[in-house]
């Protein structure tokens, strides 16, 4: 037998993630410095791990509901509500693990053979996967820096056909750290509902913004009934391997995500949830005060980076959410897989090649600051001595 034969043709001609393969040789390299993989550096705030702890040792290791603990649901419903003046029944609310289970759960939820779903490009690496292997067809939206990277009419327009199903809104955006505000959203929503599209919402970096707080789609008249928001704990939180996420959107689309839910995850850890729960009524009912910490020392590192990449020369989109900066690599001449390849083994620096999140951006690399400001300052002197090497 021949097992390769056997494997589905949709995984085996799926390319591997971007990210991960430039993160795979950088872990084994000594004395590199990794800007490829979005964690924070920040260890899970004491208050969170406490309840974990507190969890376990009450013996709270067995199945929750499908839908996610009830005391969890209760915080994000209250946290949806104080923060983006959404109201959600807690049936309208499930618990995942991690975000980037509820965004497959909306892709299977939604799609029927041959359904379209628009994609921004750039963005994350498992939309298009996502989309794929749930039997869908993702369609790239293009979006360009001389935008701002944000979606335009123009841009939606553009993509949408008579087999669009849906979209994907991801703002805070990876990788640019682009964002929407609602006068934005106010130019798409009209689109959006003249064509009938659902709206897949990823949020997940909502409470990582600097000059301007986090607008959901959700919030607009007419769009809450189309929208499903999706979320998690893992940035805002600094909870990546508690791996908790939920998903906040109409009812029936809910009930349909739970059905898969309920055969493939069952539910969320219990220890995690409540960890969640820990983390919302703290962070709720003290003003967010550990999150704002967090978010300060990302905006020093943003400053940092944004100045040192223009001053090489880098032409740089001023990213204004998430951990994320897209320094533009046209004027080395250098497109971005080779560009990252090279800084990698001449100056172990590791950076992820724009096309690992759209052929558009072959002129533009990702970096990620959510690392300390030494091993940024280092990476930086690093990638500065590279480019001059390029000139000479």
């Amino acid at each position: 037998m021949i097992i390769e034969q056997k494997i589905s043709a949709v995984v085996r001609d799926m390319p591997p993630s971007g990210i991960r393969k430039f993160f795979d040789i950088a872990s084994e390299m000594k004395d590199c410095i990794s800007l490829g993989v979005g964690e924070p550096d920040f260890d899970t705030p004491w208050n969170i791990r406490e309840s974990a702890i507190y969890s376990i040792e009450a013996g709270r290791t067995h199945y929750t509901s499908n839908h996610g603990s009830t005391e969890l649901r209760r915080a994000i419903r209250d946290y949806m509500d104080m923060r983006f003046d959404l109201s959600y029944e807690l049936n309208q609310i499930l618990v995942t693990v991690g975000a980037s289970e509820g965004l497959d759960l909306a892709f299977r939820a939604l799609m029927n053979p041959g359904d379209e779903v628009i994609v921004p490009a750039p963005s994350y690496v498992a939309y298009m996967p996502g989309v794929t292997l749930a039997g869908g067809k993702p369609v790239p939206m293009i979006l360009t820096e001389q935008d701002n990277f944000r979606i335009t009419p123009e841009s939606l327009l553009s993509a949408i056909t008579k087999k669009s199903k849906a979209v994907i809104v991801a703002f805070p955006n990876n990788p640019t750290g682009a964002i929407m505000t609602k006068e934005d959203y106010e130019k798409i929503a009209d689109i959006i509902i003249e064509h009938d599209l659902i709206v897949i919402a990823d949020e997940v970096y909502a409470e990582l913004t600097y000059d301007k707080r986090h607008f959901s789609i959700a919030q607009l008249p007419g769009m809450q009934e189309r929208t499903v928001v999706i979320s998690g704990f893992s940035k805002a939180f600094a909870m990546t391997g508690f791996r908790l996420g939920y998903a906040a959107g109409p009812k029936p689309l809910i009930d349909a995500m739970v059905k898969i839910h309920q055969y493939s995850m069952l539910c969320a850890a219990a220890m995690s949830q409540d960890a969640g729960a820990e983390a919302m009524r703290y962070e709720c009912s003290h003003g967010f005060p550990q999150v704002k910490q967090m978010v300060k020392e990302y905006n020093r590192r943003r400053r940092l980076v944004y100045s040192a990449f223009n001053e090489m020369g880098l032409k740089c989109f001023e990213p204004l959410g998430a951990f994320y900066i897209f320094p533009n690599i046209s004027s080395t001449g250098l497109k971005s897989d080779e560009f990252c390849k090279r800084l990698l083994f001449e100056k172990k620096v590791a950076c992820v090649p724009g096309t690992a999140f759209g052929e558009s951006v072959d002129s533009y690399m990702r970096c990620s600051y959510a690392t300390s400001y030494e091993n940024l300052k280092e990476a930086l002197s690093r990638i500065k001595e590279f480019v001059q090497s390029l000139k000479s």
